[in-house]
């Protein structure tokens, strides 16, 4: 799987009507809960698109011997179909909006070694894109001394953007391991 696979499922998920409707107008009234309970929705949706099984608050796993919404504290962790036991998740996602909490939930899914991991993020405006993610690079990132395998993305979403939803509001950006710095995909 690769990021840019991620990307097009998600986009193909919040362009149907009963993602995308619900998701612009939380994100037009601020409303953070509404935002991250139909964004959980269409991850796991996203997860389901591309084969996997997901857990999330709201949608209980039950194909691991230990049955649970949330695993590890990850609002949405995906795992393959497969007959094995105890599988290993393939994915990890985590929305947060909260300034001071965004830091702990990107260092949080750094801590898996997992093939990819998502951080979703809302921000009011776009001008706060840039700082959002000099402080995850220089607070977090600068203070690994390996840097994380797999695939790392970063999606922040703008309310100033949302007359150009889903594409303009949420930007993709992915890690690159070499310079421990984002690049837009």
């Amino acid at each position: 799987m690769k990021s840019i696979d991620l990307k097009r499922a998600f986009f193909d998920t919040v362009r149907q009507h009963e993602f995308a409707s619900p998701l612009e107008k939380a994100a037009l009234a601020m409303d953070m809960v509404a935002w991250t309970r139909y964004l959980t929705q269409a991850v796991i949706e996203t997860c389901q698109s591309l084969g996997w099984q997901a857990a999330a608050k709201g949608q209980r796993l039950h194909t691991l011997p230990e049955a649970r919404n949330e695993y590890l504290t990850i609002d949405v962790m995906a795992f393959p179909e497969t007959q094995v036991h105890w599988p290993l998740p393939v994915a990890a996602f985590e929305m947060e909006n909260n300034q001071d909490r965004i830091a702990y939930s990107f260092w949080k899914l750094l801590c898996l070694r997992i093939p990819i991991r998502v951080l979703f993020c809302y921000r009011q405006h776009s001008s706060e894109r840039d700082s959002l993610i000099r402080m995850l690079q220089d607070e977090i990132l600068q203070s690994m001394s390996l840097p994380p395998e797999g695939d790392t993305l970063l999606v922040i979403g703008n309310r100033d953007e949302s007359s150009v939803f889903p594409y303009g509001f949420f930007r993709w950006w992915h890690l690159n391991p070499n310079t421990a710095r984002f690049n837009v995909i």
